[in-house]
């Protein structure tokens, strides 16, 4: 992945980009993920905040890839010339899917990228894109995903966007994994979890129940009670989200936390049996085993 950076990017979004694929390479122990940072003429670069990012030239570099992430930010408009178009135009040859970042969209829409296809922008600015590009269907969506363009809002919308392309690449609960690194969608908020929210979400705060209760899980009905939601729906909206029940997606994150003890802590595995919800350590080893084709005691000497 290459991320073409522009002067008064933002940090936030840069972020909120990069480090789910970074958390994804964590987790999975391996590269899974590599990235490099251009701007047009190479050197540092500032953010919108004044953290600057030390960057390769774009002609020097003259990178190709699977992703090309374009974010300009604050004062795109200025970067609107016939010289980034023909670059952005080139680079649609050398990369399997551009990207346009909080906002990116309006370059790729000047560079024609983006006629007859759906995108979005940061919010502030989607009225003025609208007009400004008429051949481009423009959404509120957070982010629109296709196979060889993307487009998002913003900084959060971006960590969004991210996550759906490891869930895609890799798996629902892989995806889920690297969100709670970030607490992402760790709140409950159960007073109303189903009112404008996608199913997505409902997921999320499910697994933040899950995790709370990871040493004593709960039933699933009760999970679904304190949802105020049928366990029935419950049960519809994980198979359709993740592909696995409520059940499956519950055990899922407790080894996943029990190899996240082993990996990481001096804890011995009776003890990681216990704190992850397993009445003894031969239940867990079993488990761990049929997950990750290792036992636990293996697993933490190699």
């Amino acid at each position: 992945m290459a991320v073409l950076l522009f002067p008064q990017f933002s940090n936030h979004c840069l972020a909120n980009t990069i480090e789910p694929f970074r958390a994804a390479n964590t987790i999975a122990g391996k590269s899974l993920y590599r990235w490099s940072f251009l701007t047009l003429t190479g050197g540092p670069v500032a953010s919108s905040s004044g953290l600057t990012v030390e960057t390769e030239s774009w002609a020097k570099a003259r990178p190709s890839g699977d992703f090309l992430f374009v974010m300009p930010s604050y004062g795109h408009r200025v970067w609107v010339t016939p010289a980034l178009g023909q670059t952005l135009r080139a680079a649609r040859r050398r990369f399997a899917t551009l990207v346009g970042l909080d906002t990116g969209a309006w370059l790729l829409a000047a560079a024609g990228l983006l006629d007859r296809r759906r995108a979005t922008i940061h919010w502030h600015e989607l009225d003025a894109f609208a007009e400004a590009f008429p051949d481009v269907t423009v959404t509120d969506d957070r982010f629109v995903l296709e196979p060889d363009i993307a487009t998002c809002g913003g900084a959060a919308t971006a960590f969004d966007l991210t996550l759906e392309l490891i869930r895609r690449h890799h798996s629902p609960i892989f995806a889920l994994e690297v969100a709670a690194l970030f607490m992402h969608g760790d709140a409950p908020g159960l007073r109303d979890p189903l009112r404008g929210k996608s199913p997505g979400a409902m997921v999320r705060r499910a697994t933040a129940l899950m995790r709370r209760r990871l040493e004593e899980p709960l039933p699933i009905a009760e999970i679904a009670a304190q949802m105020r939601i049928s366990q029935r729906l419950m049960e519809q909206v994980f198979r359709r989200e993740t592909g696995l029940t409520p059940n499956g997606v519950y055990r899922a994150l407790r080894l996943r936390e029990a190899r996240r003890l082993v990996e990481l802590s001096d804890l011995g595995i009776a003890e990681i049996a216990g704190r992850c919800g397993y009445q003894d350590a031969g239940a867990m080893t079993r488990a761990y085993r049929m997950e990750f084709g290792v036992a636990p005691s293996a697993h933490r000497q190699a």
